[in-house]
């Protein structure tokens, strides 16, 4: 191995700095700053969103920023700022916008790309900047805030966490830039997993957060940040410098909301009404419990998901039946079906819930499809474990149960007992998780028909929640999403959950008295204990609304007067919740809805799946296409534990996640059986090695950090997947070394004893295909970096000789006298031909932005 000296006053230290850092004049990643502002007023909050890129390279440079917004939040603007001009972003259907954005390039102008890929998932794409130059961009939106207790919150994320990726790779280039390849249960995995740096890595965004709270005349009580250290003036607050973005930032503002009902004036309402006063129901409730025990819930997480759980089967009664399944790659239960709530089978699932501790990959379809199982046919099953791999039937929403009002169509949640048993039971599936998953469209595909059938309760358990998806799943079934992000916020939460996971005050909602357009009221829901009812639409006349409901079987309503109020606004958070709605049943099935999406987003001017906003500047500032290409890497989120690593391990990792772009993927893990001396946390086929550029928490790979490190360790020592693809490209980032174990000097790990066909890295081979014709300057780094990366796979092949002698001509790239431009010409023409020896394999019928 090739050691190159230094000289140390061209190597000065970072203050601050985490292993492998590196500086140059302009810094070493492209976003430089993050500026939020946000004005609320009452339970409405306008938000400024503004990012400033600067290229520390001296190429032109294309740079991605994956980030997160607010579930509910409105876009409505998009704004480029470069060289003193400012250039107004077109909201378009988002092929057109994604073809113009490239157009652009091509000819040599800036462009910017905002686009949608989860309700709360975002991906802003700013292209040739110029060397040193700064480009700012700024998103406008608009979001409802949640009101709940007599508080409401203003919840804004800062980060995306690592999210586990399940299913297939997919054959061809991938989607996006991230760290996991798109699968086919996640067909955009690779835009939604970028990389993360480790903890300790020199501050890389500078982070400012204010936030200027009107309560609209009302007393205001409270103002508490419960994330974050703040300073106030005021009813002003503002984040003191140096704040990470590794957490959300959460504001409560205690102050006493009223019954309303506002009208836009231009055919728009935004309607609430507070609880009523009302003598709670509780009725024999039939009750799934699912606790989320995979590795992204270790530490802080698992600790308050075992005290929740314990404490939501402390609320049931002698008169309720119970099961409680504990849940990563497989699903476990504490006992066989439902039981009855006696003290002896509540003891009994305590004391199984103290044993569970965190592992394993977010395997979630299966316990919701076992959960929809056991409510549907309440009689115990004869098996009491169940594998990701042997999930249950799913449950069509026919045969699930009487669960849906004939008038408003809202799951009732309601069934029979067995036979004999007289009286309807509430039937209430509750998870206790963080909701770190990346297939949420399967999920609701194969799961939310059924589970809108019944009343699902979610108690989210993060600092860094997945609340877009959390909250969807709650709604499918008119529950409550309650989200924990501390553990001194858990017991005012759980009294929370203890009020209203029962029965809610008020069900089978409808309004009167407006003249309501036919399928523009968003989910009318249910009205439990503390929470008022929002609920918004477009209707064409009426100045007062009639609400109807159900109050423990008798019926119930209230009439709220209009008032005329000049906000935008409440048209574009409408539009917003309507365009989710949408997007829910196209994820669940129904793709003729896409047409309709797209012209709703672009009649209210609303960004979403299917639209993107598109900056182009008119001045040609370049030759062409960005010459660098990078990916921004993200925070590890605040409170996440690092798995436990092998010296030997740590190189790499640390290379794969401060790496500014991502790795090829890894090739997908031979498919094993569950059995004695087989980690339960084993990667399925096409998961993406564990720890590769995601620390183990998601990518697809295992969750469960030991296992983890156990498999790679494994998987290395039979010249398996387990060391391949975990180090960053070179080509699109400043280098951050090689991957350790990898390098140069070194032989490849040994072959297995199996055989596999290049079909299983033939997606890898085009990924790195790709990314070397970008490759323009530092080749022979480049080059030596790729050698060792083939060298992996062909290893991982158990030998394959063009691959391996192709590896063997790259790592010599360094050498004096090589001929780095005839060795990049003969790895294009390897890789090509390997890559079109293609015998067949997935393609993708559609783009990824238009898969369930």
């Amino acid at each position: 191995m090739k050691i190159i000296s230094l000289d140390p006053t061209e190597c000065l230290p970072v203050p601050e700095a985490g292993m492998g850092a590196l500086r140059t004049e302009r810094g070493n990643l492209p976003l430089e700053s993050v500026d939020i502002a946000a004005r609320i007023s009452g339970l409405i909050a306008g938000v400024e969103v503004t990012q400033a890129f600067r290229n520390p390279f001296d190429v032109t440079l294309e740079a991605t920023y994956v980030f997160p917004l607010p579930d509910r939040a409105a876009v409505t603007a998009f704004t480029m700022e470069a060289d003193d001009r400012v250039i107004e972003g077109v909201l378009k259907e988002r092929g057109q916008a994604r073809a113009d954005y490239d157009r652009a390039l091509s000819e040599g102008r800036r462009a910017a790309l905002a686009e949608e890929d989860r309700p709360d998932v975002f991906t802003i794409t700013v292209g040739n900047i110029l060397p040193g130059e700064r480009v700012t961009v700024r998103l406008t939106l608009s979001q409802p805030l949640p009101y709940e207790d007599g508080a409401a919150t203003f919840r804004f994320p800062l980060v995306v966490a690592p999210r586990y990726i399940p299913g297939d790779p997919l054959d061809g280039a991938p989607a996006g830039g991230g760290v996991a390849p798109d699968t086919g249960a996640v067909p955009d995995a690779s835009r939604i997993t970028p990389p993360v740096l480790l903890p300790g890595f020199p501050h890389p965004v500078r982070l400012s957060l204010r936030a200027d709270v009107d309560p609209a005349g009302l007393e205001l009580r409270e103002l508490a940040s419960s994330l974050h250290v703040v300073q106030r003036e005021g009813t002003t607050v503002e984040l003191q410098p140096g704040e990470r973005l590794d957490r959300d930032f959460i504001l409560r503002m205690g102050f006493e909301a009223s019954t309303a009902l506002l009208l836009d004036g231009e055919g728009t309402f935004n309607l609430t009404v507070l609880p009523p006063a009302l003598q709670e129901r509780r009725a024999p409730r039939d009750v799934v419990l699912l606790l989320d025990r995979s590795g992204s819930m270790t530490g802080w997480k698992m600790v308050a998901a075992r005290r929740a759980a314990a404490r939501i089967v402390d609320t049931l009664t002698s008169d309720d039946r119970f099961a409680v399944l504990a849940f990563d790659s497989v699903v476990e239960q504490a006992f066989e079906g439902l039981r009855e709530a006696t003290d002896r089978n509540r003891y009994r699932a305590v004391e199984h819930l103290a044993r569970v501790d965190a592992r394993g990959g977010t395997e979630l379809l299966a316990p919701l499809l076992q959960a929809v199982a056991l409510l549907a046919h309440p009689s115990p099953p004869t098996a009491s474990r169940s594998t990701a791999g042997a999930s249950p039937s799913p449950t069509s929403p026919a045969t699930a149960g009487s669960g849906t009002s004939p008038d408003t169509g809202q799951a009732t949640g309601q069934s029979t007992g067995p036979a004999g048993e007289q009286g309807a039971r509430d039937r209430i599936v509750v998870l206790v998780t963080d909701g770190q998953v990346g297939n949420e469209d399967q999920i609701l595909e194969q799961a939310g028909g059924a589970l809108s059938a019944m009343r699902v309760h979610v108690v989210g358990i993060d600092r860094a929640v997945n609340a877009g998806f959390l909250g969807r799943l709650a709604g499918l079934g008119a529950g409550r999403c309650e989200l924990v992000e501390s553990e001194d916020r858990l017991d005012a939460a759980m009294e929370q959950i203890h009020r209203r996971i029962g029965a809610p005050l008020v069900t089978d909602l409808s309004l009167k008295g407006l003249d309501v357009e036919t399928g523009t009221v968003t989910h009318l829901g249910s009205i439990f204990p503390g929470v008022p009812l929002t609920v918004s639409g477009r209707h064409r006349e009426g100045s007062s609304v009639t609400v109807h409901g159900l109050a423990g079987g008798t019926p119930w309503e209230q009439t709220v007067p209009g008032t005329v109020v000049d906000n935008p606004a409440i048209r574009a958070i409408w539009a917003r919740a309507h365009l989710r709605d949408l997007e829910d049943r196209y994820a669940m099935g129904e793709h003729d809805l896409e047409s309709g999406i797209v012209e709703t987003s672009l009649a209210y001017g609303v960004l979403c799946r299917f639209t993107a906003y598109v900056a182009i500047d008119t001045h040609q500032v370049a030759d062409g296409t960005p010459e660098h290409r990078v990916i921004q890497p993200v925070e590890p989120p605040s409170g996440w534990e690092m798995p436990a690593m092998p010296p030997s391990a740590s190189g790499m990792m640390f290379t794969a996640m401060a790496a500014a772009a991502p790795s090829a993927p890894p090739p997908p893990a031979p498919r094993r059986p569950a059995g004695p001396g087989v980690p339960r946390s084993l990667p399925e086929p096409g998961a993406p090695a564990p720890l590769g550029g995601t620390a183990g928490f998601g990518g697809g790979g295992t969750q469960d950090g030991q296992a983890s490190v156990d498999w790679m360790e494994q998987e290395q020592s039979r010249g398996g997947p387990g060391g391949a693809g975990i180090t960053g490209p070179a080509g699109r980032r400043p280098s951050f070394g090689r991957a350790a174990g990898l390098g140069r000097g070194r032989s490849a790990p040994q072959p297995p004893p199996v055989r596999h066909e290049l079909d299983l890295v033939r997606p890898q081979l085009g990924a790195e295909l790709e990314r070397l014709k970008t490759v323009l300057v530092d080749r022979r780094l480049y080059l030596a970096d790729l050698g060792s990366r083939l060298a992996a796979l062909a290893a991982y092949l158990g030998g394959h000789a063009e691959l391996s002698a192709l590896a063997t001509e790259l790592e010599t790239a360094e050498d004096p006298g090589t001929d780095a431009d005839a060795l990049w010409a003969r790895a294009v023409e390897v890789l090509t031909r390997l890559v079109g020896d293609s015998a067949g394999g997935t393609t993708r019928p559609r783009p990824f932005w238009k898969r369930g």
